[in-house]
């Protein structure tokens, strides 16, 4: 999804650093908010605070990777791996992302356009949404005004190269399916979720409040015809909506799977400190010795010299034992473990009910084989891998009428930087080029455009160009230089090397831009004929 005014920041991406770099300007602490100004000053701290994965620790993994993936604009990821996984093996996977039509589609919006139709070009079934009730109830956009917008995103898309053919456009006003999944979704979800994630108030309206949960819908949507990986491109100003709608898929199953050494239920920061004593007990102890839980709360607590297998003191109070819920993850995995200090610690997968029928239940019981367990909210199985009592589990919901999503993963590129520095606004025509822009006008706003030159031609020689802080460098490494990684290298060096002054560059980096700009409309001319071709709703029947 993308709203119509990307944020400011970003180092240089063709000198590929996906850690963040130091160039990223903006406030001082992360803030990602779907509609709101704010900035991302240090894409590092996106990795620590929000659980995003670097997207170079995946890089190798993506067959014929997108030259913003291997320039660093696209700088992490949630959970990647299975579409790139997805994608080696000719398995179905699909890629979705949502334009809100607040205005004419510029170049901050040709990276997640790109990142569409590529992966549509790789395999993937591509979705192209236009966000039209999020507009409406947002930015309180009138209807009329939407179908204008809605017209020039889906030409853009097309001029791009989008496939309607092999991909599908859609609105979220008119696709029934969708609003009938966002009203199942809704269930799921609370105010006091959405005021956390997104500060709503009591002077939020509900349409608002609604259009989240639409959005939720659409992330979920390519599942619909059945679980597969799914990826969302978008920035990381709308995180906040991937975090929501995986939380909601994870309650929309009707199973859930994780790992468990016993009757007791652990956190996944606990699990760490008895999956670590297991390892070290199944060491230290011979194939004829029980593991119990009491051995691994000496072994956390005392060390190896408290173990002593052949004479063990076990507790008669749980109570006394009972800890503070702030207590670290080591002392709350020790209280656990003496509660329940006679049951032998075994690994085994535990599949548990979240919203299964009973009917679903009993099916998920006789289709376990092998060893297994069976609780009343749960069965532990020991001879299945979670991957494969993952499977097993969205077999039986399906056949019994559930969803059986898989989380949706998605992947995260750098905002561009203004032309004139700081952020890039549609409501600041100087700062970006529309993708309608007049190519001339495109040509003149390039030449316009703030530079990390130095002050004079002398200094930029002796001590080169500060190509990381460059509005100019950014269009040739996002836009400009295309596939060509050798010519974004060599300008981002020359630059650096003093080699590459403002002027040339600039006047280069305008052609260029005035060629795209011809190009794209010239396609964009080509598709207006053949709109009605399309099976997507461009004037809406809504009131104005």
């Amino acid at each position: 999804m993308t709203d119509d005014t990307p944020d400011a920041g970003g180092p240089d991406p063709g000198n590929a650093r996906p850690d963040g770099g130091t160039g990223a300007r903006g406030a001082d602490d992360v803030a990602l908010d779907p509609w709101g100004s704010s900035t991302v000053s240090d894409y590092r701290k996106l990795f620590d605070q929000f659980g995003i994965e670097r997207f170079e620790e995946v890089l190798e993994a993506v067959p014929d990777p997108h030259y913003l993936m291997r320039r660093g604009v696209i700088f992490g990821h949630r959970e990647y791996r299975e579409v790139a996984r997805a994608m080696r093996n000719g398995e179905p996977f699909a890629a979705l992302s949502g334009f809100m039509p607040t205005g004419d589609p510029h170049i901050g919006h040709k990276l997640v356009f790109d990142e569409i139709i590529w992966h549509q070009r790789q395999g993937g079934d591509a979705y192209g949404l236009i966000a039209d009730l999020e507009a409406h109830s947002a930015r309180g956009l009138s209807w009329a005004e939407i179908d204008e917008h809605t017209r020039n995103y889906v030409l853009s898309l097309l001029a791009l190269g989008f496939d309607p053919e092999e991909g599908e456009l859609y609105r979220q006003s008119t696709n029934r399916e969708v609003q009938d999944l966002a009203f199942e979704l809704g269930i799921e979800a609370n105010f006091s979720e959405l005021q956390a994630i997104y500060d709503f108030d009591g002077e939020t309206d509900v349409s608002h409040m609604q259009s989240v949960v639409t959005q939720t819908a659409d992330i979920l949507y390519p599942q619909l015809d059945g679980p597969r990986p799914t990826v969302i491109p978008v920035g990381p100003d709308q995180d906040p909506h991937m975090r929501l709608t995986r939380d909601l898929a994870q309650r929309m199953r009707s199973f859930g799977v994780r790992e468990a050494y016993a009757s007791f239920e652990l956190e996944d920061d606990e699990r760490e400190v008895v999956d670590q004593s297991y390892d070290r007990l199944t060491e230290i102890a011979d194939n004829t010795v029980t593991i119990r839980a009491i051995d691994a709360a000496r072994l956390i607590e005392d060390g190896e010299e408290a173990v002593e297998f052949k004479n063990r003191d076990f507790p008669s109070d749980s109570h006394a034992f009972a800890v503070s819920a702030r207590a670290s993850a080591q002392k709350r995995a020790i209280a656990k473990l003496k509660n329940s200090s006679k049951e032998p610690l075994r690994p085994r997968v535990r599949i548990f009910d979240r919203r299964a029928t009973d009917e679903a239940f009993e099916a998920l019981i006789e289709a376990v084989e092998g060893e297994k367990r069976v609780y009343d909210n749960h069965v532990d199985t020991f001879d299945l891998s979670r991957e494969a009592a993952e499977e097993l589990a969205r077999e039986v919901e399906l056949d019994h009428g559930g969803y059986g999503f898989r989380l949706p993963s998605s992947i995260y590129h750098r905002f561009m930087t203004g032309l004139t520095g700081g952020k890039m606004s549609s409501s600041v025509p100087a700062s970006h080029i529309s993708l309608l822009d007049d190519p001339e006008e495109g040509y003149e706003k390039v030449k316009a455009a703030t530079t990390g030159g130095r002050e004079t031609a002398e200094k930029q020689r002796e001590l080169g160009g500060e190509a990381d802080e460059c509005p100019v460098y950014e269009l040739y490494a996002y836009l400009l230089a295309g596939e060509d990684d050798e010519f974004a290298k060599e300008v981002y060096e020359e630059c650096v090397g003093g080699e590459r002054l403002c002027g040339d560059c600039k006047e280069q980096a305008a052609r260029l831009m005035e060629e795209f700009l011809e190009d794209h409309q010239e396609k964009r001319a080509e598709w207006e004929d053949r709109l009605e071709e399309l099976d997507i709703e461009l004037d809406s029947p809504r009131k104005r």
